[in-house]
């Protein structure tokens, strides 16, 4: 446990921004996994839109720093490759 009240500070700070950064990563994971699944079904019209706020929640998370703009790039290329799939 930290002594020094700047250190103390510090850990109040780290804690309120892990909070911040899991809602944005948790919910980037679950538009991910959301659209994975509507792929698998089948439904064009669904994927399109699961994928759709799968690309904004990461974007959102990139902007933000939480995840790495390159993992963010990554992750999109990969779902647009597989709806690109399934529209053919």
């Amino acid at each position: 446990m930290a002594n020094i009240k700047s250190a103390i500070k510090r850990n109040r700070q780290n804690e309120k921004r892990r909070k911040q950064n899991r809602i944005y990563r948790g919910s980037a994971r679950t538009f991910v996994r959301k659209a994975h699944q509507a792929i698998e079904s089948g439904d064009v019209e669904i994927a399109r839109a699961a994928t759709k706020q799968a690309v904004e929640a990461l974007d959102k998370a990139a902007q933000k720093g939480i995840i790495h703009p390159n993992n963010a790039s990554r992750r999109k290329g990969r779902l647009m490759k597989q709806l690109a799939a399934l529209e053919k």
